[in-house]
């Protein structure tokens, strides 16, 4: 059974498409108009193994919040629509990621209850080329209430901006692999006790 989730979010501020394969090979085709941003979102599809494609079109010339935003709302919405009804997988997942001087601790339960934490360092510069480095604690929160799944990102120390949102992404991308993927040992069994996800 193909786990795929496919969304369209048009409202008078953006159009998005999202499409995802949780079963792919990390062919990721993005374009949101904010580099940094598809820079990030390939990190996601290319080391979660999503097959990613994400097309938005959206207010620029007001800034970067909607696009953003609206792409991250879409892209958890089709994440929980691929995800199906969860039958044989291992719903918990983490990984820690370091890139140069930073580090990102990433934990994620698909466990149909959106919660989010998310800790970074203070005193970030606050832009990397036209993305505004508030904005991501704000995507994990978009992508969670939309995907309903439960996510720690803690991100202990750091230095340079990119490098500490860029280690958030890719720790991201596994710890959703992870949890996203079929379970051999327990095919047809839903990993809940309450027998609902």
């Amino acid at each position: 059974m193909s786990r795929v989730g496919r969304v369209e979010r048009t409202t008078k501020e953006t159009s998005v498409l999202v499409e995802i394969d949780l079963d792919g090979t990390g062919q990721v085709d993005v374009a949101t108009g904010v580099g940094f941003y598809d820079h990030m979102l390939d990190q996601l599809g290319r080391h979660g193994l999503f097959d990613l494609r994400v097309k938005t079109d959206g207010d620029l010339h007001i800034d970067t919040h909607h696009t953003i935003e609206d792409t991250a709302l879409a892209l958890g919405a089709a994440f929980k629509q691929a995800l199906g009804d969860k039958v044989g997988i291992y719903r918990f997942g983490n990984c820690t990621v370091p890139l140069d001087e930073s580090l990102a601790q990433v934990t994620v339960d698909l466990s149909g209850r959106p919660y989010l934490v998310h800790t970074e360092p203070e005193n970030m510069a606050p832009m990397i080329g036209s993305y505004d480095t508030t904005m991501t604690r704000h995507i994990l929160e978009s992508f969670v209430a939309q995907a309903q799944i439960a996510l720690h990102v803690h991100v202990p120390y750091g230095r340079n901006a990119h490098h500490i949102v860029e280690c958030q992404f890719k720790a991201l991308a596994r710890a959703l692999r992870y949890a996203s993927e079929r379970d051999p040992r327990a095919a047809g069994i839903l990993p809940s006790t309450k027998g609902a996800l």
